[in-house]
């Protein structure tokens, strides 16, 4: 099992955009559910959104409306596209792997939302 590995994080101003995309192993992805956490400075991880195997998508209150989850498994990749982005989505991003041998997280990127 490969650690799944995060990209597209960076710095944005208020109402810009960012995608987030996470590559994950290719082998069981068809079969993985996908979900996206974030991690604020003094806070503890949360859930921001997921995505199971067949497709169904959950997310957080605060992102609904403005974040999309979806996945490409030709290409085992999840993404995160983050619309209309606030300075409180300023945190770093995690991808999580769901399999049922185990979890795997990636090491997170940067996101940073300011003017």
């Amino acid at each position: 099992q490969v650690q799944p590995v995060e990209s597209g994080g960076g710095l944005v101003q208020p109402g810009g955009s960012l995608r987030l995309s996470c590559a994950a192993s290719g082998r069981i992805f068809r079969l993985s559910a996908m979900a996206w956490y974030r991690q604020a400075p003094g806070k503890e991880r949360e859930l921001v959104a997921s995505i199971g195997s067949g497709g169904s998508t959950n997310y957080a209150d605060s992102v609904k409306g403005r974040f999309i989850i979806s996945r490409d498994n030709a290409k085992n990749t999840a993404y995160l596209q983050m619309n209309s982005l606030k300075p409180e989505d300023t945190a770093v991003y995690f991808c999580r792997q769901i399999t049922g041998a185990g979890d795997y997280w990636g090491q997170g990127t940067q996101v940073t939302v300011s003017s």
